[in-house]
């Protein structure tokens, strides 16, 4: 899957920066994308496209749980997100939510604002295209997979109880 990067390297990007408190009422990803990274951007909504990458530094998506999270970063159109490291609670709602996020240990210092880079799940490879470079990643276990690609750990629950 190949996307444009968005790169905010400073680390502990909490929740409450991804989506503030003050739109919480709202539960439709379409709605809650206006407002992504509206504390810490405010142009991510007018720079984003569909299919693009956040890339971040540590402890991404640390603070309050809140799925709302996950949603507003789907729902503007972000592909993936990868991260030198993820808060434990926001990257499993990620993949529950059937959102990729990837664990890349020193992803920022390989990666500029607006490069293009190419990333490969199953070698574990992410490529950036604009300076022709490569950085390996963790492969996500196939479980994780699986849900990401069936959208979610209830769609992954219900065609697994239908395949038994």
């Amino acid at each position: 899957m190949i996307g444009k990067a968005h790169v905010y390297i400073r680390g502990h990007i909490n929740t409450d920066e991804i989506i503030p408190a003050r739109y919480l009422t709202i539960d439709k990803e379409d709605e809650l994308a206006k407002y992504a990274m509206e504390d810490l951007d405010i142009e991510f909504v007018n720079k984003v496209k569909k299919g693009d990458f956040i890339i971040a530094g540590e402890n991404f998506g640390c603070g309050s749980s809140r799925e709302h999270a996950v949603w507003a970063l789907r729902g503007s159109g972000i592909k993936a997100i990868v991260a030198e490291s993820f808060a434990r609670i926001f990257y499993r709602n990620c993949i529950n939510n059937g959102f990729l996020a990837i664990e890349c240990k020193g992803i920022t210092k390989k990666v500029s604002n607006g490069d293009k880079i190419d990333i490969d799940l199953e070698k574990g490879i992410i490529k950036n295209l604009t300076k022709n470079d490569i950085h390996k990643f963790p492969p996500i276990p196939e479980f994780a997979r699986e849900m990401i690609e069936v959208g979610g750990l209830m769609n992954y629950i219900n065609k697994n109880r239908k395949n038994a």
